[in-house]
């Protein structure tokens, strides 16, 4: 089984905006889940979505965040549960932003799936995360054309 889910995407906008979509909780639920992150190390937060028995998913994600370089790299711990109360993953989540020319390039590693129980729930996120991701780009297109058109 692999244990890495990797994504990598380009966004036509600087590191900063991307990184807003990172770090801003309010941001962060447009495109991912509700969520109460800090960009603080140290600082616990949790993720919610809803419960899904396909994946034995009880919708909640507990995270605690160990890296923070503002507009460069961002790191949390990302442990879910399975709906009877066990973890079934206990994963990093590391973001980079690499300044290109003309935008950023945002990589994802998503680490640490280590049992075949997993395998349900890394399918289902390996897809997850890139479709999600794909949203901040949206959403940072929108902002852009309502800013032209103001």
């Amino acid at each position: 089984m692999a244990q890495k889910i990797k994504h990598q995407l380009f966004f036509a906008h600087p590191p900063k905006a991307v990184w807003e979509y990172l770090t801003n909780a309010d941001l962060i639920q447009l495109w991912l889940m509700k969520n109460n992150f800090k960009p603080i190390v140290g600082h616990k937060f949790q993720f919610t979505a809803g419960c899904s028995a396909d994946i034995d998913f009880s919708g909640v994600i507990d995270c605690t965040v160990t890296e923070v370089k503002p507009y460069e790299r961002l790191a949390y711990t990302w442990q879910c549960y399975s709906i009877n109360g066990g973890v079934n993953v206990d994963s990093v989540v590391n973001w980079t932003l690499i300044p290109k020319e003309g935008g950023t390039e945002l990589l994802l590693e998503h680490n640490g799936f280590k049992i075949m129980e997993n395998l349900p729930l890394f399918n289902s996120m390996q897809e997850g995360w890139l479709k999600h991701m794909t949203k901040i780009g949206t959403n940072l297109n929108a902002e852009t054309h309502a800013n032209t058109n103001a």
